[in-house]
Order: C-alpha cells, then structure tokens, then sequence
C-alpha cells in the first residue's frame, strides 16, 4: 500500500514537472489538388516553427510532380503570426520555401504557402492552407 502511494506521488511529480512539448499540427490545402497537405511542428513556447513539410503536387517544367518536402531552417512565429521565406540550402540555393500564416490560438491557423525552384519553372504558385493540432 505504502509503495503504490509512493509510486503514484512520484508519478504525479513527474507529470507536473516535465517540460512542455512541441506540438505537431496537419493543414490541408483548399486550392491545389486533392489531397495536398502541409504539416509542422509549433514548439512549446509558441515562437518557432519547424519540420514544415508539404504532401503535394506542383507544376515543373510543364509536368504535374508530387513532392514530399520542407526546408531544414525554422520560422520565427511573432505575435500568433508566421511570415517568412526559406532557402535551402541557407547560402543562396535553389529552393525557395514562402509561409505565410495566423494562428487563432491554440487550435486554428491558416496561411499561404508557396514552393519553388528558381530557375526550373518548378511552382507550386501561392496555396491557401488551414491546419489544426493533431490529438494526442
């Protein structure tokens, strides 16, 4: 009896005491094709976003491509909003990487998003996106 008060106080200490976790959120996109998607990670401060990754298609070099891809960097999200580009690699390459976005608190952000290769005529052109955080 004694252990298992013992267990669940320590239990509970842990619980209250771990750090925040980062939360994961999926986005879907209203005006690519079907089944386009975007997800990212919101750390738990609320001031960074990372691992943005896009499921879709995009036109390049006249031809319609799927694509699964993000940049390595992070956007700064500022005041519950994200704005920023990303060039991957960081010293001048070749992909180009546009996140615009609002979050409605803790459940709701929408945005624009945009992906291309300068100089390919590979675009995804400017995708309108609406995300929520995925349940635990």
């Amino acid at each position: 009896m004694l252990k298992s008060i013992l267990f669940s106080s320590l239990l509970i200490g842990a619980i209250a005491t771990a750090p925040p976790k980062s939360t994961r959120w999926t986005g879907t996109v209203s005006n690519g094709m079907k089944g386009d998607k975007i997800t990212f990670v919101v750390s738990p401060d609320g001031k960074t976003l990372s691992e943005l990754t896009f499921d879709g298609y995009w036109r390049c070099s006249g031809r319609l491509e799927r694509q699964v891809v993000g940049p390595k960097d992070k956007f700064n999200i500022v005041k519950g909003k994200v704005s920023g580009v990303v060039l991957d690699p960081p010293t001048g390459g070749s992909w180009r990487f546009e996140l615009q976005g609002n979050f409605t608190g803790k459940t709701a952000a929408a945005g624009t998003f945009r992906m291309n290769i300068t100089g390919l005529g590979c675009d995804t052109y400017k995708l309108k996106w609406t995300a929520a955080p995925i349940a635990k």
